[in-house]
């Protein structure tokens, strides 16, 4: 009987540590994140109790706490209209659609930040440093960014559609 129960532990936690790894290695959580502590002042901020009567708890998780959301499941990664990108909690141009372009990672992909848009921030949260994507106004995790995106920049600003809402041009 104990030879059972320790492969049956043994099996769950080689599966949970296999599910965990190959979640990190899409470079998503499965898990939110706690908050991390603001390291600037933003002109538009919130305690946690009034960011989450704001924002639905997917937004939350992923701009508050730094979650991701799963690839492939944004309408925004379909959405080629003339426009611009805004943050969700505060309003703030992101992205212009000029700049949107098909990455094939499974997030709404741009080139090139509206002027003063975002600000970032270096994250270990896998191992290795990544260069977090924050919103100017508020502070909310966007996403990251990359250097093998296109042309002219070369960079591939990989965010979380939940993070942002589009406005038609």
């Amino acid at each position: 009987m104990q030879d059972i129960t320790l492969h049956t532990s043994r099996r769950h936690m080689l599966a949970g540590l296999a599910l965990g790894v190959s979640a990190m290695a899409c470079g998503f959580r499965l898990w939110p994140q706690q908050a991390q502590a603001a390291t600037a002042s933003y002109p538009v901020h919130y305690t946690d109790a009034e960011w989450k009567q704001r924002l639905t708890a997917q937004q939350f998780a992923v701009l508050r706490q730094q979650s991701t959301e799963y690839p492939y499941t944004s309408p925004l990664l379909k959405e080629h209209r003339k426009g611009t990108f805004l943050c969700v909690a505060d309003g703030n141009p992101l992205f212009s659609s000029d700049t949107k372009f098909e990455s094939g990672t499974g997030w709404p992909s741009f080139y090139k930040p509206l002027p003063g848009a975002i600000l970032t921030s270096t994250d270990h949260e896998l191992g290795y440093a990544r260069t977090e994507v924050h919103c100017s106004h508020c502070g909310g995790h966007l996403g990251h960014v990359f250097d093998d995106g296109p042309r002219p920049t070369g960079l591939r600003y990989c965010m979380n559609g939940v993070a942002m809402v589009f406005k038609p041009a």
